[in-house]
């Protein structure tokens, strides 16, 4: 660092304050607040919990000290980050830093939870900082006032940039970007990230054509600490779930002797399973442990946020929803339940205990079932090893493109050539044609051929001097209504009728209730009396409930812990003597390479099994719940152009099950065949109906577009409305405009997304390369078993499932009794 900055006033003023804190600048920050003085545009990669927040942040305060006469009133500094709850910490903890270093500036938050009166009064006199979500910035931009708004504007820095690359709010982040720097050609831009695979891609897309940009990787590295907690003996012949609620009465000991604790799960539903389970195992907790996820109501989640950070909690059971930067510094330990389904995620939840630098971050491993402790093992591995996964940036989302040129047009207009340089200045949208442009005015005008008869497709008015606008106030008010990329499940509100809101649930799952059910919600256990109005109305209740289930829940698993997963299964035979986990699960592993085999690396598993249920072929990519349901479909339409059969399905992160009434007696050279790499993506078209699964992808391209109006006037429309308005919206656009961007979207979004073609091909690859061992059996095995659980819980109840399965274990270990 360069001693003429150390004599600066700023930063003399910002280290006598960070001395006064017991702390010193890592390298890192110092070299952000040179770079950002020198002009600087850059991205600033470090663990969680070093200060990657105020090595942006101080360098905007240090540059205005040192030149007060390049700032004037107003907004200086524009922070977006993907999480409500994340700003409003980082707010506090803002404004706290500027009031004690001695500055005179004001820092405010604008989201969906800031209260009407606050955005007005920011609207009259914007704050020098205000902390925003991607959405609340395109809503900034969509107003008249715009241009005042951002007219002083010095710095925007993008909190979390690696959870919004790869996702279309990342997509409107990029589009609010380019243009705020037309506009503001000396505007510093800043991203902050954690460590993902592809560094040097998630900078370009951020800073796509800055001549002055920078990439500061911090020297330091966090400790993390992975510790396995097992069950008293192992399951020989494992199902997912069952094992987690046993290890309840170990996770206790564990939040006891923690001062604080976060619970990750990875759906809705099995935090509230989790929540009631760690009540059942220590009544104690009652009123010292809490629920915090993305459908309870936000007063709620905000009073349980503001507890942990004072340390009046002793535990949260959560989602996701507190996964990303906000700072918990009584948190000293994090219990993970189940997979974390990838690395980065794992990470990024270790990252929440000993938030501190230079603290171990600890983080307990529940497995819900015995396999998941070999994930504990490849986990360490790709930790140690630092193998992080890539996030993949969008390319050419015409949905948010429509939507923004909508925004513009609302906030005062734009001329089609100006803006379309802009755009074309984005990473997103380097490779958009001049035709593609054409046809977004088109759409955005007229509705593109098929609107042209329907004025309500009519948006945008081009006056007489060029400018593009908004004038009916009706579209207006629908636009800013539907601003947004997120198109979920219908939500429902679910309100005490004695008043008072208790959260969200999915309408698929309340339509499936009736008058006199109870379900739990936030910990609390709730009867239905009726619905009205898209608003649950419920009573308190006791006794058994069920959890509600939402659709957003799945993750699947991601390639590099498949393939760390992979090696460790193929190795587990002879563990390392550090490999505790892969030691103790010695009889379920002994039991799979006696009744069948493990897999070595370069060998694929598949296993012919015949019960008195009928037949089953179980094979094994480890590749993830969702690449297995394509694959499994390919491989199923393959076999029965061999043989006139059909099957029924079932698939978890591990493999997959066809299972048929009939025999199917494949030679090697057949099972070859079916596992050929050959004519690979045409078979995928033909054994999926693609036409379906883009008519039903296209429902959110439909929505984000503004083709299918979502929220009218308050009120959201149902899912069903939505499902059926976008689905004669694409059968309207495939017959009598079959070149519609947005149709073309939706296809490729399918194979991109849902079919994840890249993974498919490099899964299909690696099977081409790997020698196929073919096993037959009569009873389970370890490894498919727990597949077969996954194809019985979609018919069978809880209780009746747990029987079954008591009795499928039983029937199974007797036959290999019998063998012996």
């Amino acid at each position: 660092m360069s001693n003429k900055f150390r004599q600066t006033e700023g930063y003399s003023v910002i280290a006598r304050w960070m001395q006064s804190k017991g702390n010193i600048p890592f390298g890192f920050q110092e070299k952000t607040w040179v770079r950002y003085a020198n002009g600087y545009s850059g991205m600033v990669i470090a663990p969680t919990g070093f200060g990657k927040t105020f090595s942006v942040f101080l360098a905007v305060l240090s540059d205005f000290m040192n030149h007060t006469d390049r700032y004037q009133s107003g907004l200086k500094l524009l922070w977006i980050t993907p999480l409500r709850s994340l700003a409003k910490d980082l707010g506090r903890a803002m404004q706290e830093a500027i009031d004690e270093i001695g500055l005179d500036w004001t820092v405010g938050v604008r989201n969906g939870d800031t209260e009407v009166k606050e955005k007005q009064r920011q609207s009259k006199s914007m704050p020098d900082v205000l902390l925003v979500t991607p959405e609340s910035l395109h809503l900034l931009l969509a107003q008249k006032g715009r241009q005042g708004f951002f007219k002083n504007i010095q710095c925007v820095a993008v909190d979390e940039w690696h959870e919004l690359l790869s996702t279309k709010r990342g997509v409107m982040v990029e589009l609010a970007l380019a243009y705020l720097r037309s506009q503001h050609k000396k505007l510093r831009i800043w991203g902050i990230t954690a460590t993902i695979g592809n560094l040097d891609e998630a900078m370009e897309v951020l800073l796509p054509n800055e001549k002055k940009k920078t990439k500061i990787i911090a020297k330091e590295k966090k400790k993390i600490e992975i510790l396995p907690v097992y069950p008293d003996e192992v399951e020989v012949l494992p199902w997912a779930g069952h094992l987690g609620a046993k290890l309840a009465d170990k996770v206790v000991p564990i939040i006891l002797e923690s001062k604080s604790t976060i619970i990750f799960t990875n759906t809705r539903n099995q935090s509230e399973i989790w929540y009631q389970l760690l009540l059942d195992a220590y009544p104690d907790f009652a009123g010292k442990l809490a629920l915090h996820h993305s459908s309870i109501d936000s007063n709620i989640r905000q009073w349980i946020e503001d507890a942990l950070s004072e340390g009046r909690l002793k535990a949260v059971v959560s989602t996701s929803s507190l996964d990303l930067g906000v700072d918990f510094k009584p948190v000293d330990t994090v219990i993970q339940i189940g997979s974390s389904k990838g690395v980065a995620r794992f990470m990024q939840r270790a990252g929440r205990s000993g938030h501190s630098p230079y603290e171990v971050s600890k983080i307990y491993f529940v497995p819900t079932h015995s396999l998941e402790l070999i994930e504990v093992a490849a986990l360490k591995e790709a930790v140690r090893t630092q193998t992080i996964e890539r996030r993949e940036p969008m390319v050419l989302t015409f949905d948010v493109l429509v939507q923004f040129m909508v925004t513009i047009a609302l906030g005062g207009g734009f001329k089609a050539d100006e803006l379309f340089a802009v755009i074309k200045s984005t990473f997103v949208f380097s490779e958009i044609t001049e035709e593609e442009w054409q046809w977004c005015l088109m759409f955005i005008t007229q509705g593109g051929s098929v609107g042209k008869n329907y004025e309500e497709f009519h948006k945008v008015v081009k006056q007489e001097d060029g400018l593009l606008v908004v004038q009916k106030r009706r579209i207006a008010m629908l636009h800013r209504m539907n601003i947004g990329v997120i198109v979920s499940e219908a939500m429902l509100r679910v309100k005490f009728i004695s008043g008072g809101y208790l959260g969200m649930v999915e309408e698929y799952f309340i339509s499936r209730l009736k008058k006199g059910d109870k379900f739990i919600l936030g910990g609390r256990t709730v009867e239905l009396t009726h619905i009205k109005d898209m608003t649950v109305y419920v009573r308190s209740s006791s006794g058994r409930a069920i959890a509600p289930s939402w659709l957003g829940g799945r993750l699947s698993l991601t390639s590099n812990l498949s393939r760390f997963l992979r090696q460790k299964l193929a190795l587990s035979a002879h563990p390392q003597p550090k490999e505790k986990e892969l030691q103790f699960l010695h009889p379920l592993l002994a039991r799979q390479s006696e009744h069948s085999h493990i897999p070595a690396a370069d060998e694929f598993l598949v296993e012919s099994i015949k019960t008195g249920e009928g037949y089953h072929l179980f094979m094994y990519p480890f590749e993830g719940r969702l690449v297995h349901e394509v694959m499994s479909a390919l491989v199923a339409h393959r076999i029965s152009r061999l043989y006139p059969i059909s099957f029924s399905i079932a698939m978890n992160d591990y493999g997959f099950e066809l299972f048929s009434d009939s025999e199917v007696k494949l030679s090697e050279q057949e099972l070859r065949q079916v596992l050929s790499k050959d004519n690979l993506m045409q078979d995928v078209i033909d054994s999926i109906n693609a036409t379906e699964m883009a008519r039903r992808k296209f429902r959110d391209i439909a929505v984000i577009s503004g083709m299918v109006i979502r929220n009218v006037y308050g009120k959201q429309r149902n899912n069903k409305s939505l499902q059926s308005s976008s689905g004669l919206t694409f059968q309207v656009l495939e017959e009598y405009e079959p070149r519609s961007l947005l149709l073309r979207q939706a296809y490729t979004e399918v194979f991109n997304q849902q079919l994840e073609e890249e993974r498919l091909i490099a899964a299909f690859d690696r099977i081409h390369q790997s020698r196929i061992i073919y096993r037959f059996s009569t009873g389970f095995t370890p490894l498919s078993f727990p597949i077969k659980v996954d194809s019985l819980r979609q018919s069978l109840s809880s209780e009746d499932l747990a029987a079954r399965i008591v009795k499928l274990q039983e029937r199974t270990l007797k036959q290999a009794k019998k063998k012996r």
